[in-house]
Order: structure tokens, then sequence, then C-alpha cells
């Protein structure tokens, strides 16, 4: 049961991801041939008007298949025939609702159970903190330039300060301070840490909730592109990742827990799921940004044809790569 509440949830975000692409070709006049979730043979399929809705065997993502997108068409509603700001629309709304509905669904956890206030309850002695004078009950404000309005404002900046200097201000008795702090590595979790925690909870407006949305989503691109950064000057090890089975174990796990435990894990995987597609690579939507940005700025038109074969080539070492990934996850399994 929570391997299918697993599953059915990870399917909501890969829908909510392709209908963004659906909608704007929609709005921009783009026939739209094919509207698929899953990869791989066909199992379910129902005929619109003049587009296929399908569902197909693998559920590791999805696809909106439109007319010219894979080739050239003289069809005024084919999606090569549109000019590169709509294009660049098109292929950028799906990652767009990936962030929307993370920002939905911290929300609602806000909603649900509130979310810690940046005021220190604990302080673990001979820790970086304890050492530079922070004491239960002060309230950190700021972080080098940035503003602080949740824990995890502040926890996000621990985590990817690479173990450098902090400039921490704290409010103390009404009276503001300045510390620097240099974080040490967890040697049990292998992240940064001052040695310090929060337990105040606050219980906010539906405004406040919204807002915590966009802090929690921004919160988390931070320490994505931060770990992304970490990947290319190899300082993770293989037990820093996972793939489609990992996914799979660990929504099984959230759903376990309670479904605020299942919204914060698919809040997490659609703010990933955005950043992924966001990639500059062939076959994702950061290739065809990349690609529609160039036509934009140049205003020279690539052809279509030889867009087909690089992306036909990424989506193989793509698929190669998640050969690879599922392999990892089997013989080396991420232990939670």
């Amino acid at each position: 049961m929570y391997i299918i509440a697993a599953i059915i949830t990870f399917g909501i975000l890969i829908i909510i991801h392709e209908l963004g692409h659906f909608t704007l070709a929609k709005l921009n006049g783009i026939k739209v041939e094919e509207f698929a979730i899953g990869m791989g043979p066909q199992i379910f399929k129902i005929n619109g008007k003049e587009t296929i809705y399908s569902i197909r065997i693998l559920p590791i993502g999805g696809y909106v298949k439109m007319l010219g997108d894979e080739g050239e068409s003289t069809d005024p509603r084919a999606f090569n025939n549109k000019s590169p700001l709509r294009k660049l629309s098109v292929v950028l709304a799906g990652p767009v609702m990936n962030f929307i509905l993370g920002i939905v669904l911290f929300a609602i956890i806000a909603a649900a159970k509130g979310y810690l206030l940046p005021v220190v309850d604990k302080v673990v002695p001979n820790q970086p903190a304890a050492i530079m004078g922070i004491k239960s009950g002060d309230k950190i404000v700021k972080v080098n330039r940035s503003k602080i309005l949740t824990w995890e404002d502040f926890e996000t900046e621990v985590y990817t300060s690479a173990g450098k200097p902090m400039d921490i201000s704290y409010v103390r008795n009404g009276e503001t301070r300045n510390v620097k702090v240099t974080p040490v590595k967890d040697a049990k979790d292998n992240r940064f840490i001052v040695g310090v925690y929060a337990t105040a909870i606050q219980k906010p407006t539906i405004g406040q909730s919204v807002s915590y949305g966009f802090i929690e989503t921004n919160s988390l691109v931070k320490q994505t592109f931060s770990f992304i950064g970490s990947a290319f000057k190899g300082k993770v090890s293989k037990n820093d990742f996972g793939g489609p089975v990992t996914i799979i174990k660990l929504s099984g796990a959230a759903a376990k827990a309670g479904i605020l435990t299942l919204t914060a894990f698919g809040a997490y995987i659609t703010v990933q799921l955005g950043i992924f597609n966001l990639l500059p690579i062939p076959a994702l939507d950061g290739g065809y940004i990349f690609l529609f940005l160039f036509e934009l700025i140049t205003g020279k038109k690539v052809d279509q044809n030889k867009v087909g074969v690089i992306n036909y080539v990424g989506f193989a070492l793509l698929m190669g790569l998640m050969v690879l990934v599922t392999i990892k996850d089997i013989l080396y399994p991420i232990k939670f």
C-alpha cells in the first residue's frame, strides 16, 4: 500500500510537470500529438480529439509530443514554426510548474503544523556556536548578506557554507550582536553544522504559509546547486545520491510515516525534478532552453533535424545513466 501511494505521488509530480508543457503548447496554438505518463511501451491510452493520452510501463518520467518538435513540419500549428519566445515559454512551463507545486506543498505543510522560528533553543558544548558565545534564546536574523526568517533558512546557510566562516547576526535582549562562526562537518551525517538547535514553532497565517513555501523552495534550490557543485568537484560519494529504486523506497517510508511526511517528500522531489530538467543537457528541458535562447539572441534558426539527432543521443545517454544508477541502487543501497 505504501509503495502504491509512493508511485501515485511520483506520478502526480510528473503529471504536473507535463501539464505545464501541455497547457502552454495549447495556449500557443501548437498541436499536441501525445500526452504520456511514463516511458516505454504503452499499457493504456485514450484517443482524444487530436491528442493521445497514454500511460506507459516505466514510471520514470513522461513527455508531451508536439507536432514538429523532432523534425521540420510545414503545418502552422507545428512547434518548429513558432517563435523562439513561444517555444521557450512551452519548455520552461514544465520546470516552473514543479517549482509552483513545491511552493504550494510547503505552504500546506506550514499551515498544517507550523514551522521553526530562527530562535536558538539548545547549544551543544564545545561546538563552533558555543565557542563563539551563542546562547539559548538568541534569535538569528542574518547570515552573511542573507536575511533569516525561518530556522530552515539558517540551516541552509550552514549546509551550503562549505566550511567557510559565516558572519552571523543575532538578537539578544533587544540588542543585535555579530559573530564569525566556522561550521564543522558532522561525521555522522556528513553535513556542516555549528551545534545549535531550535524548537520554537510558529503557527502561520495563510499569507505566512505561502511566504514559507517560497522560502523553503528557494532554500532547497540553493542546497541542490551546492550539492551539484560538490559533485563536480568530486566531493560526494556513491552513498550521497540515489536513483529510481531509492526514490520509491524513500517515498514508501514517507507514506508510512504519514500524509504530511509524504507531502514534504513530494515537495522535495518536485523541486529536484524542476532543477534536473533545467540542466543544459540534450533531451532535457534545459537543453531546449539553451537552444531557444540561442535562437532568440542570434535570430538564427537551428535545423530541427539536427536537434532531433542530438536529442536522441542525449536521451540514450540519460537512459544509460538511469540504468547505471538503478544498478547502483540495487548493489549499494542507501541506508536510512
